[in-house]
């Protein structure tokens, strides 16, 4: 479904936080024999991505993803983060079900959201959270300034999420990923017009659609080479032809995260 742009909580959380509703996720996959759900992919494991977190509220509901990236660090979208404080949010890992209740829930001592963040079609969408305590889990490696080349058209992406599985539709309660091909500047700024912007953001789907992130998606990863290069961000619909995911730009902000994770 095209004509708005995907809201960053997912359903249960909507209703408590409908004045922040503003953006979330992610586009479309195609004709290529797409993996199965996320829309369009295969069901996953936390073992299979240590370094995949849920972000929930106080009493553990997920609405968006996030990425560790060192034991107390975690990469997110901003407008995840609009409107939260460190007491309203809390970080799980090793966790593949929503309704598990493994792993490790970690409170979170800092909340960083880029200062230049207005919208989410505005760019500027990272954000980065400091735990208080450590994830006994693996962590990912992310792109640094000058690896500009990974977004090449056409390169082969992952995302990774406990989003819906249509667009509108129900959270999936297990762990989902699909690979997703990155997508030209040219062909997204037709996408998307002036709401693409160039060194903020990056596109990834199949032309026809089919296989996406969609809504409870937002600031998970985008992984390309096995590395984090962008962050799931917001898009059309979920899984529409003509309407690629938008991402993050991580080498935009790579300094920054640097700054954040080292701080």
């Amino acid at each position: 479904m095209s004509g708005f742009t995907r809201v960053k909580k997912t359903a249960a959380a909507v209703a408590a936080t409908a004045a922040a509703a503003a953006t979330a996720l992610i586009a479309a996959p195609a004709a290529t024999a797409a993996p199965q759900p996320i829309v369009g992919g295969t069901t996953t494991t936390a073992s299979a991505y240590p370094f995949m977190m849920q972000i929930t509220d106080a009493s553990q509901d997920q609405f968006c993803g996030g990425t560790l990236v060192s034991p107390t660090k975690v990469v997110t979208a901003a407008h995840c983060m609009v409107g939260e404080t460190t007491s309203s949010v809390r970080v799980v890992g090793g966790r593949t079900y929503l309704n598990g209740t493994d792993g490790t829930v970690a409170r979170v001592s800092r909340i960083w959201i880029h200062p230049g963040y207005r919208s989410v079609t505005r760019g500027d969408d990272v954000a980065v959270l400091t735990l208080s305590s450590s994830m006994p889990y693996g962590t990912a490696s992310y792109v640094s300034p000058s690896d500009t080349s990974v977004y090449a058209a056409g390169a082969t992406a992952r995302v990774v999420g406990w989003g819906t599985t249509s667009s509108g539709g129900s959270s999936s309660n297990q762990l989902r990923t699909a690979t997703v091909p990155t997508v030209s500047d040219t062909s997204c700024g037709s996408s998307y017009g002036t709401r693409y912007v160039r060194s903020d953001m990056v596109c990834a789907g199949y032309a026809s659609g089919g296989v996406d992130t969609c809504q409870g998606d937002s600031g998970g990863p985008l992984l390309i080479g096995g590395r984090l290069a962008g962050i799931t961000s917001w898009g059309d619909g979920c899984a529409a032809a003509g309407s690629p995911g938008v991402y993050t730009r991580l080498t935009t902000f790579s300094a920054e995260v640097t700054a954040q994770v080292s701080g």
